[in-house]
């Protein structure tokens, strides 16, 4: 059943339109869900008032914030014959289930097979028998299109996956003219791929329907690292400059990924990894089943189924700009005289910036998109862009839930590097355990470009204690930190280490 959901959204405008006819033939906001129960499109809602509280029901809300319903709730929904019925079915409200309206269900089918459904809410009177005939001559238009594109999008997870896992050369071109043989003229259209990990669930199987994700193309699951997986997907844009599809699919997909919908745990670790070997405004009006199964609040189908120098470090506090970096005692100054030289203490404690080093790691999933490319040949440096930026904004909070390989920085040359050679020795004892918070003040340090006021105050401590710490990170590592080329080794050393 789930092949006919791993499809492309090639007619999604359609879809769309067509949605809004039978709105307009029913005087009511309608949606389409694919046999899977997954949301394609909303039907607009056209109302002088605002939208009845009362329609919106556990179920209802669920459907409409979700975009896809849980087992339990397809398999009661079925449970009224939808999936055998050649016309309209009318499903009676339901309170104890969390359905507090009655629906109309109109089956989309094209040649015999079921493809999706049309939902709306059943008002009283509700539509003529005239009208309901009418809208099935539109869902049978909505039903050519759903199987055309079944026909044409199957396999489509099994060839994208090829291509980004092909070793370059013959194989990759072997897999890259398969893929755009699948994808016909589109294959030659504005893409940019994204990467999420880590993904829930083990199980391709548990990947999301192509179709419910606007403008997607193909996806597949991939390995994360040693036992995790991501989810790579292929979205069309139609400008470069214009990546709002890609972050909003990303945002919808990361959403998924830290309700655990996949089968699998949902558990994602908070840093790094490995990595690899609008539409609201028409969403107030939607009817679709989808719902909680599980119960609980809801009560919805229970059980139903660089730097200026020495000299702006040296600066005293009374700004001279004197240089007095001579000797670890002028540094410690009165920081020695509060019993924790060094130590931070009686300081306001750190404040968050992006200033801080990103020190943050991220505590869930995250998203890369890579550098939009017209066709398909260089798909592969393009995953290699898009894993490298969720690497990115897993290891450093601020880059966003959602980050762009052209935004990342650094991190573009740190995640290229392998393991071995990103994980400098130089930094191997100041990163121990015991020496976090030096290790937290240096690349604070260097984020600030070396300049010590600056950066004491990102630390909420005294500047003397923070000169004091730099002569011991200093002493740690073998390295002067009045030498840029010391300064960046240590800066990426830093960096590489969350990766």
């Amino acid at each position: 059943m789930r092949d006919n959901a791993r499809v492309t959204s090639e007619h999604r405008g359609d879809y769309e339109e067509l949605v809004d006819e039978i709105s307009e033939l029913l005087g009511a906001p309608a949606t389409l869900e694919n046999r899977d129960f997954e949301l394609i499109a909303f039907g607009a809602y056209d109302s002088e008032g605002d939208l009845d509280p009362s329609a919106l029901d556990p179920v209802r809300t669920r459907s409409i914030l979700t975009r896809r319903s849980t087992a339990a709730v397809r398999a009661w929904f079925e449970g009224f014959g939808i999936t055998r019925a050649t016309g309209p079915v009318r499903i009676p409200p339901t309170p104890e289930a969390g359905v507090y309206r009655g629906r109309i269900c109109l089956p989309v089918r094209h040649r015999g097979v079921v493809h999706g459904y049309i939902w709306l809410l059943d008002d009283d009177p509700g539509p003529s028998e005239r009208q309901l005939t009418a809208a099935m001559g539109v869902t049978a238009r909505i039903g050519a299109l759903l199987a055309d594109e079944a026909q044409h999008g199957a396999d489509l997870s099994r060839e994208l996956r090829a291509v980004l896992t092909a070793e370059r050369g013959w194989q990759s071109d072997m897999a890259v003219a398969e893929l755009r043989t699948a994808l016909g003229p589109r294959a030659d259209g504005l893409h940019a791929l994204m990467c999420v990990a880590p993904w829930p669930s083990a199980d391709p199987d548990d990947a999301p329907s192509v179709r419910a994700v606007p403008g997607a193309t193909a996806l597949c699951t991939l390995p994360w690292g040693a036992s995790a997986q991501c989810l790579a997907l292929l979205i069309r844009l139609r400008s470069p400059d214009v990546l709002t599809p890609a972050t909003t699919a990303a945002g919808r997909l990361l959403e998924r990924a830290r309700g655990g919908s996949g089968a699998g745990s949902a558990a994602a670790p908070g840093a790094g990894g490995s990595g690899p070997p609008s539409t609201a405004s028409r969403g107030a009006g939607g009817s679709g089943p989808g719902g909680n199964a599980t119960g609980g609040t809801d009560g919805s189908i229970t059980g139903a189924a660089g730097g200026t120098g020495a000299a702006s470090r040296a600066s005293t506090a009374s700004g001279t700009g004197t240089a007095s970096r001579a000797s670890t005692a002028s540094r410690a100054g009165t920081a020695s005289g509060t019993g924790a030289a060094g130590s931070g203490a009686g300081a306001a404690g750190p404040r968050s910036s992006p200033a801080a080093g990103g020190a943050t790691p991220r505590s869930g999933p995250a998203a890369g998109v890579a550098t939009p490319r017209s066709g398909l040949a260089d798909l592969a440096t393009a995953w290699a862009e898009a894993s490298a930026a969720a690497r990115a904004a897993l290891a450093e909070a601020r880059f966003g839930p959602v980050a762009q390989w052209a935004s990342i920085g650094p991190f573009r040359l740190l995640t290229a590097l392998p393991p071995e050679v990103a994980h400098d020795p130089v930094a191997r004892t100041l990163l121990a355990p015991v020496h976090h918070e030096l290790a937290r003040t240096a690349e604070v340090f260097l984020d600030c470009a070396g300049q010590a006021a600056r950066a004491a105050a990102e630390l909420g401590i005294h500047r003397q204690t923070l000169y004091y710490r730099l002569s011991r990170i200093e002493k740690l590592t073998g390295l002067d930190l009045d030498d840029g080329e010391d300064r960046l080794l240590l800066h990426m050393a830093l960096k590489a280490h969350r990766l």
